[in-house]
Protein backbone atom coordinates (compact mmCIF):
# COMPACT_ATOMS: atom_id res chain seq x y z
CA UNK A 1 0.00 0.00 0.00
CA UNK A 2 1.05 3.63 0.15
CA UNK A 3 2.94 3.10 3.41
CA UNK A 4 4.67 -0.15 2.49
CA UNK A 5 6.66 -0.51 -0.75
CA UNK A 6 7.72 -3.79 -2.27
CA UNK A 7 11.19 -4.98 -1.39
CA UNK A 8 13.07 -4.96 -3.57
CA UNK A 9 11.18 -2.14 -5.27
CA UNK A 10 11.67 -3.86 -8.64
CA UNK A 11 10.28 -7.20 -7.34
CA UNK A 12 9.07 -9.65 -9.99
CA UNK A 13 7.41 -13.01 -9.16
CA UNK A 14 9.00 -16.14 -10.56
CA UNK A 15 5.85 -18.23 -11.04
CA UNK A 16 3.86 -16.12 -13.50
CA UNK A 17 1.49 -17.92 -15.83
CA UNK A 18 -1.42 -16.96 -18.06
CA UNK A 19 -4.79 -18.20 -16.77
CA UNK A 20 -7.11 -20.06 -19.10
CA UNK A 21 -9.81 -17.37 -19.05
CA UNK A 22 -11.00 -14.69 -21.47
CA UNK A 23 -8.25 -12.05 -21.73
CA UNK A 24 -8.59 -8.39 -22.65
CA UNK A 25 -5.18 -8.37 -24.36
CA UNK A 26 -4.16 -11.95 -25.28
CA UNK A 27 -0.40 -12.45 -25.42
CA UNK A 28 0.38 -9.36 -23.31
CA UNK A 29 2.53 -9.80 -20.19
CA UNK A 30 -0.16 -8.01 -18.16
CA UNK A 31 -2.38 -11.07 -18.63
CA UNK A 32 -0.09 -13.09 -16.34
CA UNK A 33 -0.70 -13.90 -12.68
CA UNK A 34 1.07 -15.86 -9.96
CA UNK A 35 0.28 -19.57 -10.38
CA UNK A 36 -2.09 -19.90 -7.36
CA UNK A 37 -3.88 -16.71 -8.38
CA UNK A 38 -4.31 -17.95 -11.97
CA UNK A 39 -5.82 -21.26 -10.81
CA UNK A 40 -8.21 -19.50 -8.43
CA UNK A 41 -9.22 -17.04 -11.16
CA UNK A 42 -10.06 -19.93 -13.50
CA UNK A 43 -12.28 -21.45 -10.79
CA UNK A 44 -13.95 -18.13 -10.06
CA UNK A 45 -14.65 -17.40 -13.72
CA UNK A 46 -16.09 -20.93 -13.98
CA UNK A 47 -18.39 -20.21 -11.03
CA UNK A 48 -19.57 -17.00 -12.65
CA UNK A 49 -20.20 -18.82 -15.93
CA UNK A 50 -22.32 -21.42 -14.09
CA UNK A 51 -24.42 -18.48 -12.88
CA UNK A 52 -24.75 -17.15 -16.43
CA UNK A 53 -22.11 -14.40 -16.23
CA UNK A 54 -19.00 -14.00 -18.36
CA UNK A 55 -15.92 -12.36 -16.89
CA UNK A 56 -12.64 -11.31 -18.48
CA UNK A 57 -9.18 -10.53 -17.08
CA UNK A 58 -8.51 -6.88 -17.86
CA UNK A 59 -5.14 -6.54 -16.13
CA UNK A 60 -2.95 -8.75 -13.99
CA UNK A 61 0.80 -8.55 -13.49
CA UNK A 62 2.56 -5.25 -14.12
CA UNK A 63 6.30 -4.79 -14.10
CA UNK A 64 7.90 -1.95 -12.18
CA UNK A 65 8.71 -0.19 -15.45
CA UNK A 66 5.12 -0.60 -16.68
CA UNK A 67 3.87 1.03 -13.46
CA UNK A 68 6.39 3.87 -13.89
CA UNK A 69 4.92 4.65 -17.32
CA UNK A 70 1.29 4.24 -16.20
CA UNK A 71 1.64 6.39 -13.09
CA UNK A 72 3.70 9.08 -14.82
CA UNK A 73 1.10 9.24 -17.59
CA UNK A 74 -1.65 9.90 -15.04
CA UNK A 75 0.48 12.57 -13.34
CA UNK A 76 1.18 14.27 -16.67
CA UNK A 77 -2.48 14.28 -17.71
CA UNK A 78 -4.27 15.16 -14.44
CA UNK A 79 -1.69 15.88 -11.75
CA UNK A 80 -0.07 13.96 -8.93
CA UNK A 81 -2.90 14.34 -6.39
CA UNK A 82 -5.39 12.82 -8.83
CA UNK A 83 -2.94 10.09 -9.85
CA UNK A 84 -2.32 9.13 -6.22
CA UNK A 85 -6.06 8.46 -5.72
CA UNK A 86 -6.39 6.09 -8.66
CA UNK A 87 -2.97 4.56 -9.27
CA UNK A 88 -0.16 3.18 -7.14
CA UNK A 89 3.24 4.74 -7.39
CA UNK A 90 5.88 2.44 -8.87
CA UNK A 91 7.00 -0.14 -6.32
CA UNK A 92 3.70 0.14 -4.41
CA UNK A 93 1.36 -1.59 -6.88
CA UNK A 94 -0.35 -4.85 -5.96
CA UNK A 95 -0.29 -5.67 -9.66
CA UNK A 96 3.50 -5.94 -9.42
CA UNK A 97 3.07 -8.84 -6.93
CA UNK A 98 1.12 -10.91 -9.47
CA UNK A 99 -1.65 -11.29 -6.85
CA UNK A 100 -4.00 -8.57 -8.12
CA UNK A 101 -6.42 -8.79 -11.02
CA UNK A 102 -8.72 -6.29 -12.65
CA UNK A 103 -11.94 -7.96 -13.78
CA UNK A 104 -14.53 -6.82 -16.28
CA UNK A 105 -17.51 -8.31 -18.11
CA UNK A 106 -16.75 -9.82 -21.50
CA UNK A 107 -19.37 -7.35 -22.79
CA UNK A 108 -17.02 -4.54 -21.62
CA UNK A 109 -19.97 -2.84 -19.91
CA UNK A 110 -18.61 -0.43 -17.29
CA UNK A 111 -15.10 -1.73 -17.75
CA UNK A 112 -12.66 -0.40 -15.16
CA UNK A 113 -15.23 2.07 -13.86
CA UNK A 114 -17.12 2.41 -10.58
CA UNK A 115 -20.36 1.53 -12.39
CA UNK A 116 -18.98 -2.03 -12.72
CA UNK A 117 -20.10 -2.52 -9.10
CA UNK A 118 -23.73 -2.11 -10.22
CA UNK A 119 -23.56 -4.57 -13.10
CA UNK A 120 -24.70 -8.18 -12.60
CA UNK A 121 -21.04 -9.21 -12.94
CA UNK A 122 -19.88 -6.66 -10.38
CA UNK A 123 -22.57 -7.67 -7.90
CA UNK A 124 -21.69 -11.34 -8.40
CA UNK A 125 -18.00 -10.61 -7.85
CA UNK A 126 -18.70 -8.66 -4.64
CA UNK A 127 -20.85 -11.50 -3.29
CA UNK A 128 -18.73 -14.45 -4.38
CA UNK A 129 -15.06 -13.45 -4.71
CA UNK A 130 -14.24 -14.61 -1.17
CA UNK A 131 -15.30 -18.18 -2.02
CA UNK A 132 -12.37 -18.35 -4.43
CA UNK A 133 -9.76 -16.63 -2.25
CA UNK A 134 -10.29 -13.00 -3.28
CA UNK A 135 -11.21 -9.72 -1.67
CA UNK A 136 -12.43 -6.56 -3.36
CA UNK A 137 -9.31 -4.63 -2.45
CA UNK A 138 -10.61 -1.04 -2.58
CA UNK A 139 -14.17 -0.93 -1.14
CA UNK A 140 -16.36 2.14 -1.56
CA UNK A 141 -16.47 2.91 2.18
CA UNK A 142 -12.75 2.40 2.89
CA UNK A 143 -11.04 5.08 0.77
CA UNK A 144 -9.50 6.69 3.87
CA UNK A 145 -8.04 3.36 4.94
CA UNK A 146 -6.78 2.03 1.60
CA UNK A 147 -5.89 5.41 0.12
CA UNK A 148 -7.48 4.57 -3.22
CA UNK A 149 -10.79 5.41 -4.84
CA UNK A 150 -13.43 2.69 -5.00
CA UNK A 151 -12.46 -0.04 -7.47
CA UNK A 152 -15.11 -2.78 -7.59
CA UNK A 153 -13.17 -4.47 -10.42
CA UNK A 154 -9.85 -4.80 -8.53
CA UNK A 155 -9.50 -8.07 -6.64
CA UNK A 156 -6.57 -9.28 -4.58
CA UNK A 157 -5.84 -12.97 -4.15
CA UNK A 158 -5.29 -13.78 -0.46
CA UNK A 159 -6.28 -17.47 -0.41
CA UNK A 160 -9.59 -19.05 0.57
CA UNK A 161 -8.79 -19.36 4.27
CA UNK A 162 -8.07 -15.64 4.71
CA UNK A 163 -10.79 -14.40 2.37
CA UNK A 164 -13.36 -16.55 4.18
CA UNK A 165 -12.21 -15.30 7.58
CA UNK A 166 -12.33 -11.71 6.40
CA UNK A 167 -15.81 -12.28 4.95
CA UNK A 168 -17.15 -13.93 8.11
CA UNK A 169 -15.70 -11.23 10.40
CA UNK A 170 -16.85 -8.47 8.02
CA UNK A 171 -13.34 -6.97 7.81
CA UNK A 172 -12.91 -5.83 4.23
CA UNK A 173 -9.38 -4.42 4.03
CA UNK A 174 -5.97 -5.93 4.59
CA UNK A 175 -4.99 -2.80 6.54
CA UNK A 176 -7.75 -3.40 9.09
CA UNK A 177 -7.32 -7.17 9.25
CA UNK A 178 -3.56 -7.03 9.86
CA UNK A 179 -3.67 -3.69 11.72
CA UNK A 180 -1.14 -2.07 9.41
CA UNK A 181 -0.97 1.56 8.37
CA UNK A 182 -2.44 2.65 5.09
CA UNK A 183 -4.19 5.85 4.12
CA UNK A 184 -4.11 8.47 1.44
CA UNK A 185 -0.51 9.69 1.79
CA UNK A 186 2.80 8.10 0.87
Amino acid sequence: NKKHALSPISYAPEDLTTPNVPLRVPGNESMSLRRDNASALERMFGGAKEDGLNLMLSSGYRTYSYQVNLYNGYVASKGQAWADNISARPGHSEHQTGLAADIEPTSKTCEIDACFGETPEGKWLASNAYKYGYIIRYPVDKVGITGYDYEPWHVRYVGVELSTEMHSTKVSTLEEFFNVSGGKNY
